[in-house]
């Protein structure tokens, strides 16, 4: 178990709870480590609603309602795509708050635009609207997915404690 990570989903878990909301996950490049980070916390199911894992093109678009027009405009790797991902998966939850990420973990798959290592991490929250960031990392495929989980779950935090 990854230390840092499980204080962080703590720290997530516990503003969670004391404010009553509910989470949901939406996760590509990260293929449910977030929600495997936060579902390691004892009590989860007390503030963790679901999440989802739309790996492909298709689950994105059944599952979590992405636009099959901003995945042939954007790519799946995108801001648009991202924040289609969020908003989508608070529409598909019973969840207050929502975070979802999509990139480009490697080794393969980057290209000059996009290189490995490009991810768009979203979050949203029923009261607040959505914000979207961009993050080019560095390092194997495990590092990247790592280092999104780790920022993913300091801007939840900073959401939820907002």
């Amino acid at each position: 178990m990854d230390h840092e990570l499980f204080t962080l989903a703590q720290f997530v878990g516990q503003a969670l709870q004391a404010q009553q909301k509910l989470l949901v996950t939406a996760e590509s490049c990260t293929g449910g480590f977030i929600a495997q980070a936060l579902t390691d916390v004892p009590g989860s199911s007390l503030w963790f609603d679901r999440g989802f894992v739309t790996y492909s093109n298709a689950a994105k678009i059944q599952m979590l309602g992405v636009k099959p027009e901003t995945l042939e405009h954007y790519g799946a790797v995108s801001a648009q795509t991202a924040i289609e991902m969020v908003t989508g998966a608070l529409l598909h939850s019973d969840a207050d708050v929502a975070i979802a990420v999509t990139g480009v973990a490697g080794p393969s798959g980057g290209t000059e635009e996009k290189p490995v290592g490009t991810v768009f991490i979203a979050w949203a929250s029923q009261a607040t609207g959505y914000k979207v960031i961009q993050e080019g990392l560095s390092g194997d495929r495990q590092a990247i997915r790592r280092q999104t989980v780790a920022l993913a779950l300091k801007g939840l935090l900073d959401l939820v404690k907002a």
